[in-house]
């Protein structure tokens, strides 16, 4: 029986996510990218091209911003080259941050990942009688 590597390492990568610390995960992202790797930030329309790019900042982040966010991780779907990660990031105060990567997987590493980033917001009242609240 073959070894999946794409699922090998999305299993890597859901381990060091639930670590909660940025630090870890840039390392990991890194051991875990293809040379080429793309990462695509529609919201702030930004595109890294290579791991390198990408590590670099990561690694700067926590002086630039002067902050260390934290991770949670809600969880990991998917299979074979296409998997999402949803978890959230609270940037240091107190707001979790919805986040969503879209990652493409080639010979097991990380292609490709779009990732989206949403603020929470107050549910309207109007529409209560429809839905059920999440926590």
């Amino acid at each position: 029986m073959a070894i999946d590597t794409n699922a090998t390492t999305v299993e890597r990568l859901r381990a060091v996510f639930e670590t909660e610390s940025i630090e870890a995960l840039a390392g990991a992202v890194y051991d875990l990218s293809a040379e080429d790797l793309v990462q695509e930030w529609p919201q702030s329309g930004e595109r890294i091209r290579g791991r390198d790019n990408a590590k670099a900042i990561n690694d700067n982040y926590p002086e630039m911003t002067g902050s260390s966010p934290k991770l949670h991780l809600r969880r990991v779907s998917g299979e074979g080259a296409h998997w999402v990660i949803e978890g959230t990031i609270d940037y240091g105060d107190g707001t979790p941050v919805s986040y969503v990567g879209v990652a493409e997987l080639r010979d097991g590493k990380i292609a490709a990942v779009t990732e989206y980033f949403a603020n929470p917001f107050e549910a309207p009242a109007w529409r209560a009688k429809w839905v059920e609240r999440i926590s």
